[in-house]
């Protein structure tokens, strides 16, 4: 049974920390260890931490340098063969390990496990989140699984780990962009083992607030990967943005919408004579 390293960096996470750790240790695959890298948290999470201390293997504590770079610190640190990702405000079924492990062992070319997710924002409200997994040409267009995912040691070596100059988001995609460079694909677990924690103010909407930038940033870093293979990457990119047309063409059908546009329209009406007399 090869040593699974469960990395968990935490950034003012306190409310939810604790969960996550007990993910990680309510794992049942046994050969196992715990590293969390606080990353500069403030005092209220510091206490949070200095109570879970003694369930863990390994703390690290840190200055304030982003996700890419805790993660990077804790799995330099990590002893496995074997890393699990895990953000500190998410949490993974008991059996994820054991199963991901699994599928690592009957095929040699897999560079990463994931799963199907729970994507939540109470206990009520909930969608599942089916990541496609694949090869290179599969996430060149955008990213194609969890964050929290299992990826081996060797190959966060070989490529040089998390870019630490991606603060605001999307670090995942080109982390996933050099894995899959040289060959091997992600394996999905068609199960719901990951539970993602939807939260008004996140980095995923910070990424999504600066992602024509972020994506630019992608693009440009890996502008001979995407020229090699531009035929397929060019169709992929125009069925997202025609799929993304047809949501919004679909949204604006919607009742709700044309009830709330008719509602308006006279507000906007007003709004435009005041403008008009305002400018004469």
């Amino acid at each position: 049974m090869p040593l699974v390293s469960i990395i968990i960096p935490c950034f003012n996470d306190a409310v939810y920390i604790e969960q996550s750790v007990q993910s990680a240790l309510d794992q049942t695959y046994e050969n196992k260890e715990i590293i969390v890298v606080d990353d500069g948290s403030n005092q209220k999470t510091k206490a949070v931490l200095k109570r879970l201390e003694p369930k863990i293997d390994l703390f690290i504590t840190q200055e304030n340098k982003g996700t890419s770079a805790a993660r990077n610190t804790g799995i330099a640190a990590a002893s496995g063969d074997f890393i699990l990702v895990l953000d500190s405000d998410d949490y993974f079924d008991p059996e994820f390990c054991e199963k991901a492990i699994a599928v690592f062992q009957k095929d040699s070319n897999i560079k990463m496990v994931t799963c199907y997710a729970r994507w939540f924002w109470n206990n009520k409200d909930f969608h599942i989140f089916k990541p496609r997994g694949g090869v290179l040409v599969n996430v060149l267009p955008n990213n194609f699984a969890m964050g929290s995912s299992m990826i081996k040691k060797i190959d966060w070596k070989n490529v040089g780990g998390y870019d630490e100059e991606m603060i605001s988001g999307f670090e995942d995609w080109e982390f996933y962009i050099r894995l899959h460079k040289n060959g091997g694909n992600t394996h999905v677990i068609p199960e719901v083992l990951f539970h993602y924690r939807k939260k008004k103010k996140s980095r995923n909407t910070m990424a999504n607030d600066s992602k024509y930038e972020l994506q630019e940033y992608i693009f440009l870093k890996h502008a001979d990967l995407y020229k090699e293979n531009f035929e397929l990457f060019t169709k992929k990119l125009l069925n997202k943005i025609k799929t993304e047309e047809r949501e919004k063409i679909k949204n604006r059908n919607r009742i709700d919408f044309r009830l709330g546009s008719a509602i308006l329209r006279p507000f906007r009406f007003i709004k435009s004579i005041f403008k008009i007399n305002i400018n004469y």
